[in-house]
């Protein structure tokens, strides 16, 4: 083993986390002071450190700039269209009171895949207040559910950012990441989410905070339940028909040619997401009433928040190209080159580590895939498998929100909860995701 590669990595990681710890300073640029600090210990040459960061960060962003700028002006069209609530009441109105707690849990899926996770929380949580008000009940009994579905599609199925990231890092296929996102996020939700839910509210009785009591107002022109799912469908169905299309299922001269053009170009990322802003960008937006100017100015509005993402997950790629450029990563991968320890496992448990030192499980994804790449070079790994992978990590940056992480003062804020209390719930609630999404992603790895 070279001692000095492996002191390179482990100064680097502990500057990274230094940089965002105790002086607080923007992943970004923590990121980036690492790449170079790396560099210098492990002996590269200056132009050399620099050439790996400028790749690292053009052979990552070239992906993810379009497909992130584009989820966010798809995402924001839906939530000013009044959608997320016309699906949110839609669903409400189909289970009934009883089963409320599954309405909200799907309506967090699938609102998530386009909003942010913060935004969907923020104009859903009306919803919760009103089933908490109207029923008696703990409001963790509706609360619980609707957060579980929001994190985990937010976590574990593109167009969200932290999967696309991870995904292009690793150099997963889109395609198979939503379809085992989908597999390993229903079991997730459901034990997160009502199972979850109905065990807490027994043992916390909390009522809606009286100075966030709002309602939730649904537009009259709001588009109709099925509209929304309908254009939320279109990317997703159009890349993991690419993905199946252009699987071994399929022998090479199998298909119609024209048949297997039109499945490369329209279920490519770029063009699938371009096409759902078209679609939603007339009946969501031209055909409800929005002016042209309003919907640039949505359009323009969204794409602030989608630029820090952006340039986190650059970072990350140099942090990548970094480790492999001088040789860190073969040496991290060749110690761990083993089946009792699996890239899966691996990776989770960097993503893990480092979300709970730090708080930002987008950070997380993002330094656990660039640590976990090298480890793919030494040994066959199938498409699937790198999805899988994706989906571990993405379960590890879940884990164990707390006082660290925005979302855990978010969710105490909204919903009225000590800190003691947050933990035993929104903490509890994101362990067992990872934990689910863990065991889920280690037999699909042995499987696929």
């Amino acid at each position: 083993m070279d001692y000095q590669l492996l002191f390179a990595v482990i100064i680097g990681i502990s500057i990274l986390l230094f940089l965002i710890l105790k002086l607080k300073m923007q992943a970004f640029l923590a990121l980036l002071i690492t790449c170079i600090a790396v560099g210098v210990i492990a002996g590269m040459q200056p132009s050399s450190i620099l050439d790996s960061v400028k790749n690292g960060m053009g052979g990552t962003l070239g992906f993810v700039a379009t497909v992130v700028g584009l989820g966010a002006l798809f995402g924001a069209i839906l939530e000013r269209s009044g959608g997320a609530q016309r699906l949110a009441a839609s669903l409400l109105n189909k289970f009934g009171i009883e089963k409320s707690p599954w309405a909200v849990m799907l309506t967090g899926f699938f609102v998530a895949i386009p909003v942010f996770f913060d935004v969907a929380f923020i104009i859903l949580i009306p919803i919760i207040y009103a089933l908490q008000k109207k029923t008696g009940k703990s409001l963790l009994l509706y609360a619980i559910p609707l957060l579980a579905g929001l994190a985990i599609t937010h976590t574990f199925i593109p167009p969200t950012p932290g999967p696309i990231a991870v995904a292009e890092i690793l150099g997963a296929d889109l395609g198979y990441v939503i379809i085992f996102g989908f597999i390993a996020g229903i079991p997730s939700a459901i034990i997160a989410g009502p199972m979850l839910a109905k065990y807490l509210s027994k043992r916390m009785h909390i009522e809606t905070p009286e100075e966030m009591v709002s309602e939730m107002k649904i537009p009259d022109n709001a588009p109709s339940a099925g509209t929304i799912l309908l254009i939320i469908a279109i990317p997703i169905f159009l890349i993991v028909c690419n993905t199946v299309l252009n699987s071994p299922l399929f022998a090479e001269g199998e298909l119609p040619a024209w048949l297997v053009y039109g499945a490369d170009l329209l279920g490519h990322p770029f063009v699938a997401l371009i096409i759902a802003n078209l679609v939603a960008w007339y009946f969501l937006g031209i055909k409800k009433g929005f002016t042209k100017s309003e919907l640039l100015d949505i359009s323009t509005k969204s794409l602030y928040p989608a630029g820090v993402i952006i340039l986190l997950t650059g970072a990350g790629g140099a942090f990548k190209q970094i480790l492999i450029d001088t040789g860190a990563g073969k040496m991290i991968a060749e110690s761990l080159s083993s089946d009792i320890f699996p890239p899966v496992i691996f990776g989770f448990i960097v993503a893990a580590i480092v979300r709970v030192l730090q708080g930002s499980a987008t950070v997380a994804m993002i330094t656990a895939a660039g640590i976990t790449a090298p480890l793919l070079g030494l040994s066959e790994t199938s498409a699937p498998q790198l999805a899988v992978l994706v989906i571990a990590i993405a379960s590890g940056a879940s884990i164990f929100s707390h006082v660290n992480d925005s979302g855990f003062w978010l969710v105490k804020q909204y919903l009225g909860l000590t800190e003691k209390e947050t933990f035993k719930s929104w903490t509890v609630m994101t362990s067992l995701i990872a934990i689910v999404g863990l065991v889920v992603s280690t037999v699909l790895w042995f499987i696929v």
